[in-house]
């Protein structure tokens, strides 16, 4: 079904309506009509890494560890196995009468919003701080969740529009201050992406103002998305953001005046309640109903493109409920897994050979934790295999594992009755009668996450600073001083400070939140059953680097993500290790075109992630720094040796003046083809340069 065709039946269902009914279709929650025989519909659902909050169903690893894959078709085929699980969770669920939140077709995800400060807590729901990255990713996951037949599989939803990242705790009443470059240089490009070009069928607003104007309504960036980038979908508020402009931004008094702002300026859908006040608005003269009917147009536009209501239905419609958490969802989160840990050092203790290792010691607040493979917008999994599960699993009949929980994630201590550090003692036995130690620290969705969602315990979900909780650090400098072969695991879903595990640990492993059956997927990488291949889509900083950042609330870019920061980072952004060694022996390049020959020179097959930087050499107005401009996963087994073709992100040869117009480059660039940045800090923890092309 076309658009046109969708529209068209919309427009003939809507015009059956009255006013009344077409105003209680604009909420989230919307009701039957049962004469016109139209069913209940309610818009949230969520499927971030996984459909989430709606009972059982495969969860991929958090969306951060998604971005670490650097694979768009591996993205594109995640999205596929979250809307096909959607589907069958519709089909089943709606077939008994079930309509409820979260079990409906229009997915709140994704988000791609930038991560531009390592403390905002829902950077782990985004594609990292690149916005080149961040819109590839995104656009290969929508095109997953909305797939390619006659009707929509599920509709997806780009969000939150616009300039959002923190901090939580002001996010209802802040007013993000953004240039007009930043705005096209960083906070726009993934949205007009996701668009453009994967024709994404809902977007979302953000709760904070951004220059002064309420996000779900703002005149600017509806004129951008409709009239600029030619969006054709519905627009939804986030939840209870149209409230905040009379309660807590201050630009309206009462309800009625919140709706009318909004809904004049294009917000189609209300999830919240403030849009029961509609008709309130409408009898008293300050919305028409041309108001409310375009709108409503818009949104049963969405459920015929679905094949919700009536004709035929749908192609999706005979997914079976046997769909949902298959083994082909689950083999898939299992690469996923391991496609996204990042190997941030290693001194030659990995991979671990079962023969040699001995007694394996596992210990951390992370090693046995369920809740530390999930992060959040999480679905419930039939099956968890933690990091300890995962490693006594590979091990058993082989190694010993002895485990100690070490300490509380974020308390001093374990038992409320206890002394301080009362696992302390336990882990120094438990390292000591090891021949080898893996450590398990990070956070999960209690630290890092959405102000208000599960009790975070930090400031509203936002971190105060790039240090692991004290609980953590006392464990991490016990462990380590006793001199064991030991591997640190990081499962977090943002930039930690692990300098001391960088100085003095043997290796270290980053799982982000790598999901349901995440333990077993490190146990493969820790063993050497493949090899690590996830590459950093955020800086990790020295936390001393905060200091020397803009504020929190400063949404200027100088000094923030890889594009712009002066300092030495401690990984930096594209960075990751492997067991194996590829070389780029040569690059041919031009505008349209880089072919990059590459040689495995290790004794292992290896996946990599092929970079393209690219740098003007003349321009004051583009980044200081090389920027990302393209990348490929490639594989190559032992001594082989290939070319790989890739295309440059033709904004790659433009920059961006003080106005926001993007305007052509110098003429003079430097293009740069390898595994990692052309920086300093990734020669020196890579031993490698990238290969260097002039372009002109």
């Amino acid at each position: 079904m076309t658009r046109e065709q969708a529209k068209k039946l919309a427009e003939e269902l809507v015009g059956r309506m009255s006013v009344e009914e077409r105003a209680g279709q604009l909420r989230f929650d919307a009701p039957a009509i049962e004469r016109l025989g139209v069913p209940a519909c309610n818009w949230w659902n969520e499927g971030l890494h996984g459909v989430a909050r709606g009972g059982t169903a495969t969860v991929f690893p958090q969306a951060i560890g998604m971005a670490a894959m650097f694979d768009e078709e591996l993205q594109r085929q995640i999205g596929d196995a979250v809307s096909t699980e959607a589907r069958a969770k519709y089909n089943a669920l709606s077939a008994e009468g079930d309509r409820d939140i979260y079990h409906g077709l229009t997915l709140w995800s994704p988000n791609i919003n930038i991560f531009r400060d390592p403390r905002w807590g829902r950077g782990h729901e985004t594609y990292g701080e690149d916005p080149f990255l961040t819109a590839r990713l995104g656009v290969a996951f929508v095109r997953g969740l909305q797939g390619g037949g006659e009707t929509l599989k599920t509709a997806a939803c780009a969000k939150h529009f616009a300039v959002h990242s923190g901090p939580e705790a002001l996010r209802h009443s802040f007013n993000a201050i953004a240039s007009a470059k930043d705005m096209e240089e960083t906070y726009l490009p993934a949205f007009r992406a996701l668009v453009r070009e994967a024709k994404v069928e809902a977007v979302m607003g953000a709760y904070n103002r951004t220059n002064g104007e309420p996000c779900c309504a703002h005149p600017a960036l509806m004129k951008t998305l409709r009239e600029d980038w030619g969006f054709e979908g519905h627009f939804v508020s986030d939840c209870w953001a149209i409230r905040d402009f009379h309660e807590s931004h201050k630009i309206t008094s009462q309800p009625v005046e919140s709706v009318t702002r909004a809904l004049k300026a294009g917000c189609d859908l209300n999830c919240g309640c403030t849009y029961r006040h509609v008709m309130n608005a409408y009898a008293q003269g300050m919305i028409s109903e041309e108001d409310i009917t375009r709108c409503a147009v818009r949104l049963f536009t969405t459920r015929f493109l679905l094949g919700m209501l009536g004709g035929e239905g749908s192609e999706y419609d005979a997914i079976p409920y046997s769909s949902i958490e298959c083994p082909e969802h689950l083999a898939l989160a299992r690469r996923a897994a391991r496609e996204s840990c990042v190997l941030l050092k290693n001194d030659g203790l990995l991979p671990l050979d079962a023969a040699k290792c001995g007694t394996v010691g596992v210990i951390g607040p992370n090693a046995n934790s369920r809740s530390a493979l999930i992060g959040n917008y999480h679905g419930t999994a039939s099956r968890y295999v933690t990091v300890l599960e995962g490693i006594q699993d590979l091990c058993a009949g082989t190694n010993r594992v002895l485990y100690s929980q070490g300490c509380d994630l974020s308390r001093d201590r374990v038992e409320p009755l206890a002394q301080a550090g009362d696992r302390l003692a336990e882990a120094v036995a438990v390292a000591k009668n090891s021949d080898t130690v893996v450590l398990v620290l990070g956070l999960d969705e209690t630290l890092e996450g959405e102000e208000g969602d599960t009790g975070n315990s930090y400031t509203s979900g936002d971190k105060e600073d790039l240090l692991l909780p004290e609980s953590q650090r006392i464990l991490l400098h016990r462990v380590l001083e006793l001199g064991r072969p030991t591997v640190v695991i990081l499962m977090a879903g943002s930039a930690i400070d692990l300098s001391e595990a960088q100085e003095k640990a043997d290796a270290v492993l980053l799982s982000w939140y790598p999901g349901a059956e995440g333990g077993r997927a490190v146990a493969e990488l820790l063993f050497g059953k493949v090899s690590p291949s996830g590459k950093l889509p955020v800086t990790f900083y020295h936390n001393e680097a905060l200091a020397e950042m803009p504020d929190f609330t400063d949404y200027g870019m100088q000094n923030r993500t890889y594009r712009y920061y002066r300092g030495e980072p401690l990984y930096p952004f594209g960075f990751g290790l492997s067991y194996g060694r590829c070389a780029v022996l040569g690059c041919d390049a031009s505008r349209e075109r880089v072919e990059v020959r590459v040689k495995n020179e290790s004794g292992f097959d290896t996946d990599e992630v092929l970079q393209l930087y690219i740098k003007d050499e003349s321009s004051l107005l583009a980044p200081p720094n090389p920027v990302l401009c393209g990348f490929r996963r490639i594989r190559l087994a032992v001594g082989e040796e290939a070319v790989f073709t890739l295309t440059p992100d033709p904004n790659a040869f433009t920059v961006v003046d003080e106005s926001g117009a993007r305007i052509p480059g110098s003429g003079r660039w430097t293009l740069y083809a390898g595994f990692g940045q052309p920086d300093a800090r990734t020669e020196a923890l890579t031993g490698q340069k990238p290969f260097a092309v002039p372009i002109s």
